[in-house]
């Protein structure tokens, strides 16, 4: 896994599917991917990458530590 710093979209949802994660599939306003009782939105930025603030926001959300980010 990268470093926890910017990620593209993409790489953001291959890296859960990595972590056990489902989907993503099509929700209100973003689509979302779940891992057992776990649902995490997947924010759509537009072309741009997901920032360091927003990736630990949904890293917290999905109860996914640090080290387990960077380690795989």
């Amino acid at each position: 896994m990268p470093p926890v710093g910017p990620v593209k979209r993409k790489g953001l949802i291959r890296y859960f599917r990595l972590l056990g994660f489902v989907g993503p599939f099509a929700g209100g306003r973003h689509q979302y991917m779940v891992r057992g009782q776990i649902r995490v939105a997947i924010p759509n930025p537009h072309q741009r990458d997901i920032g360091v603030e927003l990736l630990l926001r949904i890293l917290r959300l999905a109860g996914i530590e640090k080290p387990e980010w960077e380690k795989l």
